[in-house]
């Protein structure tokens, strides 16, 4: 277990050392945020932010991780899903960047390249046997897939990186969330891994690991929060939204716990959700439900202040991911 918190202080401690270094790197280079013109006003004042802080975070999450990881295969592939979700996302900002506009990669390479992530995860979840069945808790059921289900690994990949996405608007708003969904995932494996046995050379060492990639991007978010907390003085940019969606997807497909998803994380569901009615209200009635969507711009438009929007989508993060927890530890454990 104290790899766990090793892990965590590890990313923790290089995210905050490195923190200031790589702002000033990213403000001498003058990687600085591209504002879209549709979206609230008083954003336009944050022009120019140093963004793609998902690098710091990526950084000091592999260098906490890889020192005291036994290395499982579920871990690395969480890693991977990370670093490769960071990577498209990386992209999308250099587009951003190089070219002095809002608007990066299109859609079409995003979802070919996360197309690309989730073939490499489905060759992995094949050589590890992993059920094709979606287990329901509550109605304790499970649904057979077959070979449907490699596609549904597309969607909850591509539906967790953009829902991620959506949410970076607001100062803390993405790596908070993010935070206590990667909490909670961790926390999982680690009751899973000390319930697995009373001995700990007879525990599920693949827990344990779960456990430590979780602490390890946690440590590093945390470390990049202390910058990003309103007024923000670095954003995450679509490499760390993108890379946080990655991780928590890997997570739910690792653990076969992919209806929980929906609640640990739920406030990325709101926020695609409230895109997509807004999108299809308007399209076929010609009249918008939100103020502006995604759903945090609704807020901002009513005139709540940044850190009240993110306090409280934390407080709604927190209870949903609670009940995640509940359904976990009541359904799942027979399972384990």
């Amino acid at each position: 277990m104290i790899r766990v918190l090793i892990a965590a202080g590890v990313a923790f401690v290089v995210s905050i050392v490195m923190g200031p270094r790589f702002i000033d790197f990213l403000r001498r280079n003058e990687f600085g945020q591209h504002i879209r013109e549709e979206g609230p006003k008083h954003h336009f004042a944050k022009q120019g932010t140093p963004t793609m802080g998902g690098l710091l975070i990526l950084f000091a999450a592999t260098v906490g991780f890889l020192p005291v990881s036994h290395y499982r295969l579920q871990a690395l592939t969480v890693l991977f899903a990370t670093l490769a979700c960071g990577a498209i996302g990386f992209l999308d900002d250099f587009i951003k960047l190089t070219h002095k506009r809002s608007l990066g990669l299109s859609g079409r390479w995003k979802l070919l390249l996360l197309a690309c992530v989730t073939a490499v995860i489905a060759v992995v979840a094949h050589h590890l046997h992993l059920s094709t069945d979606v287990y329901i808790p509550i109605a304790d059921v499970s649904v057979p897939l077959s070979y449907a289900w490699y596609p549904f690994l597309f969607l909850v990949i591509g539906g967790a990186s953009n829902g991620t996405n959506l949410a970076d608007g607001v100062d803390g708003l993405a790596a908070g969330t993010t935070i206590i969904a990667l909490l909670t995932f961790t926390a999982m494996n680690v009751v899973s891994y000390v319930r697995s046995g009373r001995l700990p050379s007879d525990r599920n060492l693949t827990k344990l690991d779960l456990a430590i990639v979780g602490a390890a991007l946690i440590g590093a978010a945390v470390g990049f929060l202390w910058f990003n907390a309103s007024p923000a003085e670095l954003f995450l940019g679509d490499t760390g939204s993108m890379a946080f969606g990655g991780a928590l997807a890997a997570f739910a497909i690792m653990m076969k716990v992919e209806v929980l998803l929906l609640l640990i994380g739920g406030i990325f569901v709101i926020e695609a959700l409230s895109v997509m009615i807004q999108v299809a209200s308007f399209k076929k009635f010609g009249r918008r439900v939100f103020l502006m969507a995604p759903i945090h711009h609704h807020f901002e438009m009513k005139a709540w202040s940044e850190t009240k929007i993110t306090v409280r989508f934390w407080i709604v993060a927190g209870l949903l991911c609670s009940a995640g927890f509940a359904l976990y530890y009541r359904y799942y454990f027979a399972q384990v």
